[in-house]
């Protein structure tokens, strides 16, 4: 008896993974649901698929910036092609929306690196020594894998190589550092220090340097066979990756260019059993109504695990930026971290190149709002130790991005100081706020929205103090 019971709730559950129509004549066809999906009830379902959804999050939030810089022509974010460098000279402001929490200290320049073919030389010009930059080199996963700047290398230039996870050769002639990434698709997104307005014309000149081309080029051998043309799928909004169940058909697509990590097997066949994973055959489509309820469930439940970990843990200072961005030896496993960073600050640093103390509430615990008025204020010989530079930045919620105003100022940072007023006792203070605190004090003023909003502190290649948590951040103070 117990044998036809399990037997029969099997034959159910096999129906419900399939959502046959009762009122229509049998078909004897093959089911257009994924046949993984079958097996599986729709309380497993939703566990499997908010566990992918978790882990899955940051390679799909990642492929929506890249499709934006280097696929979509007519997106007006669009950089240009694959394995060129793109430089753009100037710092990001409010129309710059594809990467939330952008900084607005250093013009930026990127590669959207297709490795399948061949390896990519990156060249780095010599920068002057008081100069900060960096390249920083993302995989599919949003892993930091490498650096390249003057806190690991130095100003004086250089070449390396970049290799997908299928190149076997040696490092040529010429070749600083052989750099390897765990994905055939990464980012190398570089940060060049600009001092002032006037500065701008300097980083031009830096960001000519920045020079990338395949090997067979610096090598002056014939390339090999170019790698298939990618069919890229459009991506989702940042709203519809909360949402939709098409999330995990676009997280198959990114992971075909991502090979399985040794030790994710297990993880990656649990995710198969719903149709997830480089083959998967998931189709939001024909999930039977029973099933999408699972899969959505699962992306909610994702979600406001999202929510309470910022809530409880990083609103708090629990957990710090510090622990949530860096590599795969780094993170290892912990999937909600790498979640938080990429949701909360996608391609923030690995925290010896820079940690960012960020606030959304102020010192009474309350939300920061523009209805009211904050200061800022470091105490005389207490600010942020950094080797390279530090700035304070506004950001509107819940779009982190920088905020209109109409001073065009998105932040105030160490480069500023002389143009600041200090305080009596030679310390610092920073008027947050919505409305102008008085022409007397605008050289102090950061601009905040009329409604949420966020601040973020960046320390850029901090000193021991601010790693090891001798040196503490202010915090804003209601006035």
């Amino acid at each position: 008896m117990l044998r036809r019971l399990t037997a029969a709730a099997a034959a159910l559950l096999l129906l419900a993974g399939c959502g046959t129509d009762s009122s229509a004549p049998e078909d004897t066809s093959t089911s257009s649901a994924p046949e993984t999906a079958a097996a599986v009830s729709p309380e497993e379902a939703r566990a499997i698929a908010k566990e992918a959804y978790v882990y899955g999050f940051p390679m799909v939030d990642n492929y929506r910036v890249q499709y934006s810089y280097f696929v979509d022509k007519q997106d007006p974010e669009y950089k240009g092609g694959w394995n060129e460098v793109h430089n753009t000279a100037r710092v990001y402001t409010p129309e710059d929306t594809a990467i939330q929490t952008p900084n607005s200290d250093t013009p930026y320049s990127f590669v959207g690196a297709d490795l399948r073919a061949e390896p990519l030389v990156l060249t780095v010009p010599p920068v002057q020594q008081d100069r900060y930059y960096s390249l920083q080199f993302v995989d599919g996963y949003t892993y930091n894998f490498a650096y390249v700047g003057s806190r690991t290398a130095g100003n004086g230039g250089g070449r390396y190589l970049l290799a997908g996870p299928g190149w076997q050769g040696e490092k040529p002639e010429g070749i600083d550092e052989v750099i390897r990434s765990d994905t055939e698709l990464a980012f190398v997104l570089y940060r060049t220090q600009l001092f002032g307005p006037s500065d701008i014309e300097e980083v031009r000149k830096i960001q000519a340097g920045y020079q990338a081309a395949p090997l067979s080029v610096y090598l002056n051998r014939p390339p090999p066979p170019p790698a298939p043309a990618i069919d890229f799928v459009p991506p989702l909004t940042p709203e519809q990756q909360r949402t939709s169940p098409q999330f995990f058909e676009i997280l198959n697509f990114v992971m075909r260019f991502a090979p399985a990590l040794p030790e994710e097997t297990a993880l990656r066949e649990r995710f198969a059993r719903i149709g997830i994973g480089p083959d998967g055959d998931f189709d939001a489509d024909s999930l039977s109504p029973q099933m999408r309820a699972a899969i959505e469930g699962g992306m909610a439940d994702g979600n406001a695990e999202l929510d309470a970990f910022k809530k409880n843990e990083m609103d708090t200072g629990n957990v710090t930026s510090a622990q949530l961005f860096g590599s795969r030896q780094e993170l290892g496993d912990n999937y909600l971290f790498r979640m938080a960073g990429a949701a909360y600050g996608i391609y923030g640093n690995t925290a010896a190149e820079a940690i960012y103390p960020n606030f959304s509430n102020d010192a009474a615990g309350q939300p920061l709002t523009g209805a009211n008025r904050y200061v800022f204020r470091f105490p005389s010989g207490g600010l942020p130790p950094v080797n390279a530079f530090w700035s304070l930045t506004m950001y509107e919620l819940p779009a982190s991005l920088l905020v209109e105003n109409p001073i065009n100022r998105y932040l105030i940072n160490s480069a500023m100081l002389p143009s600041v007023v200090p305080d009596p006792d030679g310390g610092y203070t920073f008027y947050i706020q919505n409305e102008s605190p008085g022409i007397d004090k605008e050289a102090n003023w950061l601009p905040a929205p009329k409604g949420p909003f966020a601040l973020v502190l960046r320390l850029y290649w901090p000193k021991p103090d601010a790693l090891n948590g001798s040196w503490r951040s202010p915090q804003p103070e209601r006035v």
